[in-house]
């Protein structure tokens, strides 16, 4: 009996068998867990965003908190409200005079989807019946492509006009949204720094140290690919923006804009950022479209041997196919906004596990020298 109590192959059967049971159990009452994930997937969004806002603007107040003149020294409290007072201006900013530039292209663009489409389609059928396209057939995919979209088109408005009830739930939500994330953001600012001191005091005198370290590590991860992205994403918008403005290209400011978000998402972001500036130069003549590519590379070139480098560097030493894998797997489970989160997901796991392990050679080497002695 003392042999079956001791053996590992019997303490693992019976942890799994807890752990099934558990699970299984769970599923079962399922329903006593439902306003927990209501509740999660309410704070989700309010906080992601805050989160992220908080690594942008957080090392702005510890510079401010910084400055010291004579006597007069800025509080934490003071420094997040310029801090507040700085962002509400250039949201000002954007609102009165970027945004409606932006809103009138992109009506602009909406309503001459159909003459570009056809311009489009025109062109390459030009250039389809000679040359290296003449067996492309691809006046057959442009066809089939924009009977895709305007059957996707036509679904989409016919969803919006029958749920009104969907309409005014978003509306609503981006509401709270508006109120919530400012306020949580103020207070991450204001008192985000006491956090580590407070999970200093609950935990074990033992692992106290160890687990401040790894935390801190983690939040630098985190503050440095969040901000690296931010730069990098500004870096692509408007060099974009400008690179088409030079050449003339129709919607410059739109497609660079688009362009410069499409550049969170790592390598795959730029393949996507440039597929409606193929479209719209398709639709004036292959030498804007040439003209295009030439303004992507130059711009693709710049961020990734100049802007990447000395922004993010290798901080985070992810293989390009281990990111790619990521993705992959990333859009499959949870679509855009897990391609999005993947990346800095997989990092600040990675830290973790080379921390524990990192740890347990170190206790390791201990014991064997211990044993030694």
């Amino acid at each position: 009996m003392d042999k079956l109590k001791k053996s590992p192959i019997i303490f693992w059967s019976l942890e799994i068998l807890i752990v099934v049971s558990i699970i299984f159990v769970c599923t079962k009452i399922s329903f006593v867990f439902s306003p927990i994930g209501i509740f999660v997937s309410t704070v989700f969004a309010p906080i992601l965003i805050a989160g992220v806002l908080f690594y942008m603007l957080n090392p702005i107040v510890n510079l401010l908190v910084k400055i010291k003149i004579k006597r007069f020294k800025i509080t934490r409290t003071l420094a997040t409200v310029i801090v507040f007072l700085f962002l509400l201006g250039i949201l000002v900013y954007l609102i009165s005079s970027f945004l409606p530039r932006l809103i009138n292209q992109v009506s602009n663009l909406v309503y001459n989807i159909p003459s570009l489409a056809k311009t489009t389609t025109k062109s390459v059928n030009s250039y389809s019946h000679s040359g290296i396209l003449k067996n492309a057939y691809i006046s057959d995919y442009i066809d089939k492509l924009q009977s895709s979209a305007y059957t996707y088109a036509q679904n989409s408005l016919g969803s919006i006009t029958s749920s009104v009830g969907q309409i005014i739930s978003m509306a609503t939500s981006f509401v709270i949204l508006l109120i919530t994330v400012p306020v949580i953001l103020f207070y991450m600012l204001k008192d985000g720094y006491k956090l580590l001191p407070s999970i200093k005091k609950v935990l074990p005198p033992k692992h106290r140290d160890q687990t401040i370290d790894l935390i801190t590590k983690m939040s630098q991860t985190i503050s440095k690919y969040i901000g690296g992205q931010m730069i990098e994403c500004l870096f692509v918008g408007t060099f974009t923006s400008l690179g088409y403005f030079l050449i003339g290209q129709n919607y410059a400011l739109l497609l660079g804009v688009f362009a410069g978000i499409c550049n969170i998402i790592p390598y795959v972001g730029p393949y996507i950022g440039i597929v409606p500036a193929v479209f719209v130069s398709l639709s004036d003549s292959w030498i804007k479209l040439l003209y295009v590519i030439i303004v992507v590379l130059i711009v693709q070139q710049l961020d990734g041997n100049l802007v990447y480098p000395n922004v993010i560097g290798k901080s985070l030493q992810i293989h390009p196919l281990t990111i790619i894998i990521i993705l992959l797997a990333a859009g499959n489970i949870a679509g855009l906004l897990g391609m999005i989160l993947a990346i800095p997901l997989y990092a600040v796991v990675k830290v973790v596990v080379q921390y524990i392990y990192n740890i347990w050679l170190l206790q390791k080497r201990e014991n064997e020298s211990n044993i030694k002695l």
